[in-house]
């Protein structure tokens, strides 16, 4: 046999070797993820000397460096435009005035029986009143506010929900600020919420985001009752307008915390553009009332270790194996705040949003099914039969969220990404109500990492991984099914018809 024959042989043989040679991504999946490696990570992250990982604590940082050791150890990538391994959050966290006063044309209130305190910090402020309606961007329209104290209506006429009404009126105080206001107040006049439940949230310690530098630009803002409009009649109809704020022993500080991000490069010139996004919140509540053990370490296995976890095990597997896709890894501060840190990411992106193609977000309370994964939104986009086909492969069913009164989809920083048109769905333990062995150990000191079936996690941590590659090298990107409330908003952030 000639040379030249000899050569072609050996290399069609080489070629039939390597092809053979090639895993699939179930092999793939099934060569990284390990129980040991699962559990070893979340005894370490839900152990007692990270006392609960609250935000704003030195122990969530010693979690944020472990989680960025961790993927720099697997080969995983900074971010461009992080820090490192990290993305700061702009975090103040506010503890409650021990004594304040609020003074209009010579009438007196008092602290939480007729105002509270929504923001601020000690000192004295006094400015003459100007009144704008609503307090939104078209109210400002030829008014001068600079120096004054800002008076205006809660909420936009049409909302009633205290979280809409809180989320405007945070909207409504940086806008006053910015125009150079010293002080806001607003009229709160919704029946919604009773007085007294406003009261408990604004008098502890609480964590917002935030845009200021310093506290020198913090202004004070009041909420003050007014469900008959007696307050707003009194006031509109004197002659002085003029008005005095004092607070004392109220701390508005920022904190260090910050979101974990990493990537891996896709292999797909034509598909690498595009990212799979992989996330978790990493924080939980921290330190609370003991239970009858006299644990009081919210230790935060179930909510969210697992969830960490579950982000690092595709790190790890997709660093090692990377996808046609590129990934885009991050675990984030302050879920339990209020989405902040994955709402940070989501209005300050260091990925641009539209190139996001799915957030496969990973976020839990607890279960009550090792025989299914709940995911949460599994309908509601095209990724499903993927998601599907992994769990059936470790032979788990994955199904959609059965507490829809929940409204669980709302509640997870995956509604961060869906707002902005990003296909967004949450993996969970299995559920099948929000009750049972769920609230058993949701935000409860018991939720220990001795706790959990660890045979379950492994199955449970392979699915997703496993769904992730598949989502990840699949010809075409996963989308909104048709009809869902974010598929117009999808539509136009990925500029389709």
């Amino acid at each position: 046999m000639k040379k030249n024959t000899w050569s072609l042989l050996l290399g069609a043989i080489l070629l039939t070797v390597s092809a053979c040679a090639q895993k699939t991504d179930l092999e793939k999946t099934e060569a990284t993820v390990s129980q040991q490696t699962i559990r070893d990570h979340i005894y370490y992250l839900a152990s007692d000397e990270l006392r609960g990982r609250n935000t704003g604590t030195e122990e969530i940082q010693v979690a944020a460096n472990y989680l960025a050791n961790q993927l720099e150890s697997y080969g995983a990538k900074t971010v461009p435009g992080a820090d490192g391994y990290f993305q700061p959050v702009p975090l103040r966290i506010k503890t409650p005035a021990t004594a304040a006063s609020f003074e209009y044309s010579g009438k007196k209130f008092n602290l939480n029986e007729d105002f509270l305190i929504v923001d601020g910090t000690s000192g004295s402020f006094e400015g003459e009143v100007v009144y704008l309606n609503y307090g939104l961007e078209e109210d400002y329209d030829n008014a001068v506010v600079e120096g004054r104290i800002v008076f205006v209506k809660a909420g936009n006429g049409e909302v009633s929900d205290r979280r809409d009404i809180l989320r405007l009126s945070r909207e409504k105080y940086e806008l006053a600020r910015a125009k150079g206001a010293t002080g806001l107040v607003e009229f709160y006049s919704s029946p919604a919420t009773p007085w007294a439940q406003l009261g408990s949230s604004f008098n502890r310690v609480n964590i917002t985001l935030d845009s200021f530098e310093n506290s020198d630009e913090i202004i004070p803002h009041l909420w003050l009752k007014d469900l008959d409009n007696a307050n707003q009649r009194f006031m509109m109809t004197r002659s002085i307008k003029f008005a005095s704020i004092a607070i004392e022993g109220m701390k508005n500080e920022l904190t260090k915390d910050k979101n974990v991000v990493a990537m891996v490069e896709g292999t797909d010139p034509n598909l690498k553009d595009e990212f799979i996004m992989f996330s978790a919140h990493y924080d939980h509540v921290g330190i609370g009332t003991p239970n009858a053990e006299g644990d009081s370490i919210y230790n935060g296995t179930r909510d969210n270790a697992i969830g960490s976890v579950t982000v690092l095990s595709a790190a790890q597997n997709i660093a090692k194996y990377p996808m046609r896709r590129s990934a885009l890894f991050v675990l984030f501060t302050a879920e339990e705040k209020g989405l902040l840190g994955s709402r940070y990411l989501a209005d300050h992106p260091l990925i641009p949003n539209e190139d996001i193609v799915f957030c496969w977000n990973s976020d839990n309370a607890g279960y009550n099914d090792t025989t299914i994964s709940t995911i949460v939104g599994l309908e509601r986009t095209t990724a499903s039969e993927y998601i599907k086909e992994a769990n059936k492969a470790f032979g788990l069913t994955a199904i959609d969220d059965p507490a829809g009164e929940q409204g669980l989809f709302d509640r997870s920083d995956n509604v961060s990404f869906a707002r902005k048109g990003i296909p967004a769905p949450t993996y969970s333990l299995g559920f099948t109500s929000f009750s049972g062995d769920v609230l058993k150990y949701y935000h409860q000191a018991a939720d220990n990492p001795s706790t959990v079936d660890y045979d379950y996690l492994e199955k449970f941590f392979k699915s997703y991984v496993y769904a992730s590659r598949m989502i990840g090298n699949a010809d075409k990107a996963p989308f909104w099914v048709q009809g869902d409330k974010y598929y117009e908003t999808g539509l136009e952030l990925y500029g389709r018809e």
